[in-house]
């Protein structure tokens, strides 16, 4: 892929993460954080465009999500945690090489989402009691994400490249 069809395709990504994530917050008081939709949208870019990709726009889209939304204590954990929930998704993805490995990469993804924001909840509360509170939240952004996104990345992938099932570029 040329460098310009990347830059187009990552910045387009980035500000898709940034959008679906402002367009749907719901609170979640006790930990001073929201869920959304916005990891369907890394979801997509992981899988369809890769790992490196689903990093660049987990990590700089859900940070500008938050910086945007007056959320900016979580930001700098936001850019971590959404970076390597894309990069992980794509990864393993990539590695497995069969339909079932998007379910399987995205919920790891999920899995890596809710213990980052565990971690960083704890960071910035102090409390493991406040930071176990984000679980159910966050666990069903994720769920609601992966069904988003599953039907979404196959006919995305489709549109985008034919053989994207097997696809080995942009690792």
């Amino acid at each position: 892929m040329n460098n310009t069809k990347n830059l187009v395709l990552n910045g387009l990504m980035i500000a898709l993460v940034c959008v679906s994530t402002m367009v749907i917050q719901i609170p979640i008081p006790g930990t001073s954080g929201y869920v959304n939709v916005g990891d369907s949208i890394i979801f997509i870019s992981s899988v369809v465009l890769g790992p490196i990709p689903g990093m660049i726009a987990g990590g700089i889209g859900s940070t500008f999500a938050d910086v945007l939304s007056g959320y900016t204590h979580w930001a700098p954990f936001t850019l971590i945690i959404k970076g390597f929930e894309g990069l992980i998704v794509g990864l393993i993805y990539r590695s497995l090489k069969t339909k079932g490995s998007m379910a399987i990469a995205m919920i790891v993804g999920i899995v890596v989402m809710v213990g980052g924001y565990l971690i960083g909840g704890f960071i910035l509360k102090g409390s493991w009691i406040i930071a176990l509170g984000s679980i159910p939240a966050n666990s069903v952004q994720g769920v609601i994400s992966m069904v988003i996104a599953l039907p979404f990345s196959y006919y995305v992938g489709k549109a985008y490249n034919k053989n994207f099932l097997h696809r080995q570029e942009n690792i």
